[in-house]
């Protein structure tokens, strides 16, 4: 009975991850209770009545989850022998009693966990052969197989549905820093790009010839994300802004104050990557769209030291009464993405 739903994060952020899940599964009367210690990168919610952890899969999007950068439903550690791990991983996938259509191995992101990566890289092709063999794998499966290893001889063995978790193993996107990017700050920008919206929504968002603003911009890591996709930018900035970038003649560059500045007509995109206090930047947010400056918007909230998960609360709803007032027909999304770091993306399209 997989009885324990296992999420990964980012390590230092299991209370926030604990936070969301506990109140998500008290919504849905799920009784349980949270292990987990501080920096493991690793939250578990065992369920107290010993209901299946799977059904919470039917009751919660992921997508609703912040700071969860992947989940499984799992059973107990299994301890393997040193000299073949497989016979008793195949017997626990086999009492699931259902077909899986890929596999995952991971770890936690902490430095032990990353210890693990070669082993799981090298016992992936063994696992996939033996799986292949037993006929335990189906392209139309809708469940995912999960091995969170503790290290190589400790495992907790658990399904995902594909559908209602993360693409990426372990919910880290495989992104490579771009040569002509002014800065690694632009990974932050893609990855938001490519995990609140579907391809199909980018390339409606995003054509040549729209405009955006890049609000504390310099030296133009989330610029040069928006003149990749064909934007005109208008950065705003003290600082200065990456010559290769100003050379594109796509980007125009003032050196205004980013809480002041107003564009003189609606802009299709609103970015901002400021260090901040998250409410300021939420009410600054909120006012673009209230006057109707912009459309659509990704933004960073730099989280205070303590009570991160309730100030991350209070700017959502600031944003959703505001958003609400102003009558406008809106979707906000938001993320603990794997490029952030003491922050939360966010993101805003209205129909």
């Amino acid at each position: 009975m997989l009885t324990e739903l296992l999420l990964l994060c980012r390590p230092g952020f299991e209370k926030e991850c604990a936070g969301e899940i506990m109140a998500l599964a008290s919504e849905q009367q799920f009784p349980a209770y949270i292990q987990t210690t501080d920096n493991s990168g690793v939250v578990r919610l065992v369920s107290s009545s010993g209901q299946a952890a799977t059904g919470l899969f039917e009751q919660i999007g992921f997508r609703r989850l912040i700071f969860a950068r992947q989940w499984f439903a799992a059973g107990g550690e299994t301890r393997l022998p040193e000299d073949n791990r497989l016979p008793d991983i195949l017997q626990g996938i086999k009492d699931f009693a259902t077909e899986i259509c890929d596999i995952e191995l991971c770890y936690a992101d902490t430095n032990e966990g990353k210890a693990l990566n070669k082993f799981c890289r090298q016992f992936r092709p063994h696992l996939l052969a033996a799986l292949k063999k037993q006929r335990l794998l189906s392209a139309h499966s809708p469940w995912r197989l999960h091995l969170f290893f503790h290290d190589s001889t400790h495992v907790r063995i658990g399904l995902a549905p594909v559908d209602n978790s993360s693409p990426y193993a372990m919910g880290i996107p495989r992104l490579k820093m771009p040569a002509g990017a002014p800065s690694r700050s632009t990974l932050k920008l893609d990855e938001a790009i490519q995990w609140f919206l579907s391809r199909k929504q980018q390339e409606k968002l995003f054509k040549n010839g729209m405009h955006a603003v890049d609000l504390g911009a310099a030296p133009g890591g989330w610029s040069w994300q928006l003149v990749q996709r064909g934007l005109l930018v208008t950065a705003i900035d003290n600082g200065p802004m990456q010559d290769a970038l100003m050379k594109t003649g796509m980007v125009e560059h003032y050196r205004n104050d980013a809480f002041t500045f107003a564009p003189k007509k609606t802009v299709d995109w609103l970015v901002c990557d400021m260090a901040e206090r998250p409410l300021h930047v939420s009410r600054l947010i909120a006012r673009w769209f209230s006057q109707g400056l912009c459309r659509h918007a990704i933004f960073n909230l730099k989280l205070p030291m303590k009570k991160r998960l309730a100030s991350v609360q209070e700017c959502i709803a600031l944003l959703e009464q505001s958003l609400k007032q102003a009558g406008i027909d809106y979707r906000i999304q938001a993320k603990q993405l794997y490029h952030d770091r003491e922050e939360i993306t966010v993101c805003i399209t209205t129909v």
